[in-house]
C-alpha cells in the first residue's frame, strides 16, 4: 500500500519540467558551459564595476606589456588593460550573438511554419530562397551583406540573421510536415479553430525542443561569425573593444607580443565551446527518446 502510494507521488510530481531538470543534471559538461555563459552574462552586465581600468584608459608608461599583477592580461600598445577591455568585450559578442540569432530564429520559425502547414507556392518560395542562402558558405554570405550595408555592429546583426533564418526555416518546417497530419490537430481542425491557433498553439510547441537547442548552439557560430567580420575590419570599429577588433590589431604584435590575441582569441574558443556543449546538453536532456 505505501508503495504504491509512493509510486502514485512520483508520478503526481515527474512533469515535463521536472523530467527535463533531471536529465540536464547528468549531462556535467553543459552545466560547466551553463556556468560559465552565466559569469559572461554577468560580466556584461557589471563589466564596469569587475574590472580595474576603464576600457579606454590609456597609460603610455606601461604599453605592450606581458601579463602582471596590476595587468593580468597585459597592456596593448596604447597601454590599455587587455583583461578590462576582454572582460567588456563580452557585452558586445554577447548581444551581437543572440540578437542575431532571435532575429534569424523569428523570422526562420515563422516561415518555416507557413511553408510546412499551406505547402504549395508558399512553400516551394520559401525553399527556394532557403536554397539560394544555403548555396553560400555562411561567412562569406555575410561578408557579402556587409559589403553592401557597410561596416558597423547593427549591419552584422542583419547579415548574420540572414544566414541563420534558412536553418530555423527548415528545422520547424520539417516539424510542421510531422504534425500537421496528427490526430490533435485535426481534431482542432474540426472544432474550427483558426489556422492561426493551430500553428502557434499545437503545432509551435511541438518543435520548440529542436527550436531551442538550435538556437543555443547557433549562438556560438554567430559570435565567431561576427568576430571574423570585425576582424577583417567590417563589424566592430576601434576603440571597441570587441574580441574581433582586438585579435585584428593584435596580429601586428603577435611576434613579440603574444597575450595581444592569444587573451581574446581564448575568450572567443571558451564561449563558442561553451555554448556548443549547452546545446549538446540541453538536446540530449529535450529528446524523449532518449532516456536517462
Amino acid at each position: 500500500m505505501i508503495r504504491d502510494i509512493t509510486e502514485m507521488h512520483d508520478e503526481k510530481i515527474r512533469t515535463p519540467f521536472n523530467e527535463f531538470v533531471r536529465k540536464f543534471k547528468k549531462q556535467k559538461t553543459a552545466i560547466i558551459a551553463l556556468v560559465f555563459i552565466v559569469l559572461l552574462v554577468v560580466f556584461s552586465i557589471f563589466g564596469e564595476a569587475i574590472v580595474p581600468f576603464g576600457v579606454d584608459e590609456y597609460d603610455y608608461l606601461h604599453v605592450l606589456e606581458g601579463p602582471s599583477e596590476s595587468h593580468l592580461f597585459g597592456t596593448d600598445e596604447f597601454g590599455r588593460d587587455i583583461f578590462s577591455r576582454v572582460i567588456l568585450g563580452a557585452r558586445i559578442s554577447l548581444l551581437v550573438g543572440v540578437s542575431s540569432v532571435t532575429v534569424g530564429s523569428i523570422v526562420g520559425t515563422f516561415f518555416g511554419l507557413l511553408s510546412g502547414y499551406y505547402g504549395g507556392f508558399i512553400d516551394s518560395m520559401v525553399m527556394r530562397v532557403s536554397d539560394t542562402l544555403f548555396a553560400f558558405p555562411g561567412t562569406i554570405l555575410a561578408i557579402g551583406i556587409m559589403a553592401i550595408l557597410g561596416p558597423g555592429i547593427f549591419n552584422v546583426v542583419i547579415a548574420v540573421a540572414v544566414f541563420g533564418a534558412p536553418s530555423f526555416a527548415r528545422i520547424v518546417r520539417s516539424s510542421t510536415l510531422a504534425q500537421k497530419e496528427s490526430v490533435y490537430v485535426q481534431a482542432a481542425k474540426n472544432l474550427g479553430a483558426s489556422d492561426f491557433r493551430i500553428l502557434f498553439k499545437h503545432i509551435l510547441p511541438g518543435a520548440l525542443p529542436e527550436i531551442i537547442v538550435y538556437y543555443t548552439m547557433n549562438i556560438g557560430s554567430s559570435i565567431l561569425t561576427a568576430s571574423s567580420l570585425s576582424f577583417l575590419g567590417m563589424g566592430a570599429q576601434a576603440p571597441s573593444p570587441e574580441w574581433g577588433l582586438q585579435l585584428s590589431t593584435g596580429r601586428a604584435y603577435v611576434g613579440l607580443n603574444w597575450h595581444m590575441t592569444f587573451f581574446p582569441g581564448l575568450a572567443i574558443f571558451l564561449t563558442v565551446l561553451s555554448f556548443n556543449l549547452l546545446g549538446d546538453g540541453l538536446r540530449d536532456a529535450l529528446d524523449p527518446k532518449l532516456t536517462q
